[in-house]
């Protein structure tokens, strides 16, 4: 097994980490509420921009975790 196998294996998962307040748009710097996953690796988005690279990302994104619902109206 390879040093990356074994850091696969005993780190979570990307996907399965929720998004906190330290998580940051990539884009903007503000808080982050969407995770997209391509190829292994992560974007963090604020609602805004998930919202705005949603059509082009989502089709091909291994993962699309959206917790917006956190925020409120």
């Amino acid at each position: 097994m390879t040093t990356l196998e074994q850091d696969r294996t005993e780190s979570p998962l990307v996907a399965d980490r929720p998004i906190t307040g330290l998580d940051r748009c990539d884009s903007c710097g503000a808080q982050a509420y969407v995770r997209a996953v391509l190829q292994g690796s992560e974007l963090l988005f604020c609602a805004h921009h998930a919202r705005k690279h949603e059509p082009k990302l989502r089709p091909i994104a291994e993962v699309w975790h959206d917790e917006t619902h956190k925020l409120t109206a």
